[in-house]
């Protein structure tokens, strides 16, 4: 049997914490989504890690459950074209602070996975590199950014087939590089950011 991962269920005891993580920053195409949780006190699934290192099974698994017993959740996505305009952090960081603002619970705290952030709205926070493996909330709010995304992904790749969106999930595979180059860039894709592989003249 897998070994159980113990993850914090917060940073301070008494305080309504939310976690906040975002999934895509990666990829050539598509959003990136951001979600934000607060879980109630002593939260727990056996589940429940970093999304990444869970399978798509166990992420379809917790969403619902997550969903359901969560004090609050929500999910945003920023689209390509503001990622080319305000680049991919940018885009990330606002994805996040725009889910905080769509929680119907307000937060005393936020923790936010990886160490870049912006202060907005009052909100007291604190980054966690590998957050998203530390505390529970995080971890609950990456498993809702990669399962919306990966739903928006095999969407989007009904629209522009071709692309082995379905399962690359828009990142720059050898598939999806390959793909690019024999039909070209879609509006989907992003334009500011490019392998090697991809000249610039193909935009």
């Amino acid at each position: 049997m897998p070994t159980e991962i113990n993850l914090l269920s917060y940073m301070e005891p008494g305080r309504l914490e939310a976690g906040c993580d975002e999934a895509g920053r990666g990829p050539l195409a598509g959003p990136v989504y951001a979600a934000a949780v607060i879980l109630p006190p002593g939260f727990h699934h056996p589940l429940l890690n970093d999304s990444k290192q869970m399978s798509r099974t166990a992420r379809e698994t917790l969403r619902p459950i997550i969903e359901k017993e969560a004090l609050s959740w929500a999910v945003v996505a920023v689209e390509a074209e503001e990622i080319d305009r305000i680049n991919i952090l940018k885009a990330s960081i606002t994805g996040m602070q725009r889910a905080v603002r769509a929680l119907k619970v307000r937060p005393d705290f936020l923790l936010i996975d990886g160490n870049r952030f912006t202060p907005f709205d009052g909100y007291a926070y604190a980054t966690v590199v590998h957050g998203d493996a530390t505390y529970a909330s995080i971890a609950a709010a990456s498993v809702l950014a990669k399962t919306y995304r990966d739903e928006r992904m095999a969407e989007l790749s009904r629209q522009y087939p071709g692309y082995g969106w379905e399962h690359n999930a828009g990142y720059p595979t050898p598939e999806h590089i390959d793909a690019i180059k024999r039909l070209g860039y879609t509006p989907e894709h992003r334009r500011s950011f490019h392998p090697k592989e991809l000249e610039p003249t193909l935009f």
